[in-house]
Parts: structure tokens; C-alpha cells; sequence
């Protein structure tokens, strides 16, 4: 398994944003929490044990519970300083799922499994802990993420050093996260992407809330040299420039895919077997049928 993520660094970063107590940098979560809750809502079913998987601040346990649609919810964290007043947490890494097989009716993962480095094997192990029919509702940042900010990094680079390192995590696209919930197992997968975006007065409210958020570089191939303050000056002018709109201020994308996917029970619809049809295609649209030359 190719490591591409410094497990450490995203602990020590989520922790830094933990401390930070910053409600404004909170904006992706919220706005994650309630697109996944109104997306349980019209479920037509109820679930008796929820499990929220990494959601740093509980958003997305809150709107959950707000649906009515979920009896009990477990958070699950990488340290018990997430915790809310009175609230008790389950510990364990990012890419631990700390439940017994067949143990939850509904698993949620607002924005955590961008951080992965075993993905497929994280979402293995979501789906083996749901309960035959239980659902898994998650909020993954992807392709598009940050666009504006890596070109504005990479072209900065270039210029004043002749050559660049990574500097924006590679997310995934709808076709990847698709592929890896049929290798999960996971049936009747729904997926789709939503696009936000953000403005800010320039280059560095924005890695403020980058940074707030738990979101700075944790790539193990990141570049090791420190960048000057006037490598961030000349980004910032770059990003001015290119992404700017007319009252100066700069635009910032955020692409979260949204994914629901259920585990598999006998009471699900199943797909039909091929040639199984008991009427005509070409009787429905009232034409004639031709057969094809061979």
C-alpha cells in the first residue's frame, strides 16, 4: 500500500484546529452536515444505532439527530478531546472503524476519508459494520478541491525556484469513489457532486482557514524546505490575478461528493436477469423493430 499521507501530521493538524476553537472555519462541516441530513430525512425508515466517524466538531451527529430518523448516535474519534460536555466517544485512528461487524443500522463519514491512505480498506470496513440493509451516508471532498490554490502554488514555485513539490492533497473523483464502493460491496449506490464556492479579500484569509480547519499539507512527499514569506507574497498576486472577481476578491472551489450506499439485504430490489423482460422495448415506444445486419 503506497503511503501518501503522514498519518502523524494529520493528527497533529486536526489536533491544531481542535484547539483553535475557530466556528467560522467550521463552514465546510456545517454545510456537509446538512446536505447529509437532509438527505436521511427522506428515507423512509427509521435507524436505531447511528455512528458518526471523525466529524471533528459533531455537525453532522447533531443535524442527524435533529431528522428524527435515528434512535441512538456513537461518535467516533481520534482523541477524546472532541468530545462534548457529558458526551462519550469512541477512540481510534483515522482509518480504524471500531465496531463490531453487523453492529450500526447507519454509518456517517463527513469529510474524513480525503485523509486515507488504505481508502478501499476503510470502506470495507464501514460496510462490514453495518447491519444487513444499514446505510452509509458520507461527505467526501473531491476533484476540483482547491483547484484555484494549487495552480496559484505550482506556477509561484516555478517561477522562483525552477521546480515544485506537492503543495494540495490529490482528491478523487465521482468515477474512484464509485469503483470504491462496488469493491466495498456496498449495493444501491447513489453518488454526486456539489461545488461551493468561496470568496476571500486574498490568498491568506484563505490558508488561515485552511489551517483552521485541519487542512494543511500532510502529504509524506510534501516539500521538507520552508517557504518564505515573499514565496506567499508573489503567490497571493498570482491568485489576484487569476481568480479574482471585479470587487478584487478571490474565488476558492470546494467539490464535496456525496455518497450513499446501503449494505446488502434479500429485502433490496435486485437488478433484473438479462432477457427476462416480459414486454418489448420497440412495443412500448409503438415502432417497428429491425434487426441489425450481421
Amino acid at each position: 500500500m503506497e503511503t501518501i499521507f503522514d498519518k502523524a501530521l494529520i493528527a497533529a493538524h486536526r489536533r491544531r484546529a481542535l484547539a483553535s476553537n475557530d466556528p467560522k472555519a467550521a463552514f465546510l462541516l456545517d454545510i456537509a452536515a446538512e446536505e447529509m441530513a437532509e438527505r436521511l430525512a427522506v428515507v423512509e425508515r427509521t435507524f436505531e444505532t447511528a455512528v458518526e466517524l471523525h466529524g471533528a466538531t459533531g455537525a453532522a451527529a447533531r443535524a442527524a439527530l435533529a431528522t428524527g430518523k435515528i434512535g441512538t448516535i456513537i461518535r467516533v474519534e481520534s482523541e477524546k478531546a472532541y468530545a462534548g460536555p457529558g458526551e462519550t466517544l469512541i477512540e481510534a485512528p483515522l482509518e480504524d472503524v471500531p465496531l463490531e461487524p453487523q453492529s450500526a443500522n447507519l454509518i456517517l463519514a463527513p469529510l474524513s476519508l480525503h485523509l486515507t491512505n488504505d481508502t478501499p480498506g476503510v470502506f470495507i470496513q464501514i460496510r462490514r459494520a453495518l447491519k444487513p440493509d444499514g446505510l452509509f451516508l458520507a461527505a467526501i471532498p473531491g476533484a476540483g478541491t482547491l483547484q484555484e490554490l494549487r495552480e496559484v502554488l505550482l506556477a509561484a514555485e516555478v517561477e522562483m525556484t525552477g521546480g515544485a513539490s506537492p503543495r494540495v492533497i490529490p482528491f478523487a473523483d465521482v468515477r474512484d469513489v464509485g469503483s470504491l464502493m462496488q469493491r466495498a460491496g456496498f449495493t444501491l449506490p447513489v453518488i454526486d457532486t456539489e461545488n461551493y464556492t468561496v470568496r476571500y479579500d486574498s490568498l491568506f484569509p484563505l490558508m488561515r482557514d485552511l489551517r483552521a480547519m485541519g487542512m494543511s499539507n500532510p502529504l509524506a512527499a510534501r516539500g521538507r524546505m520552508p517557504l518564505t514569506r515573499a514565496f506567499f507574497l508573489r503567490a497571493a498576486e498570482i491568485y489576484a490575478e487569476r481568480y479574482s472577481d471585479p470587487d478584487g476578491r478571490i474565488r476558492a472551489t470546494f467539490s464535496i461528493i456525496y455518497v450513499s450506499g446501503w449494505a446488502a439485504h434479500e429485502s433490496q430490489q435486485k437488478p433484473l436477469k438479462p432477457g427476462s423482460a416480459k414486454a418489448r422495448l420497440a412495443d412500448a415506444l409503438k415502432v417497428d423493430e429491425h434487426k441489425l445486419r450481421q
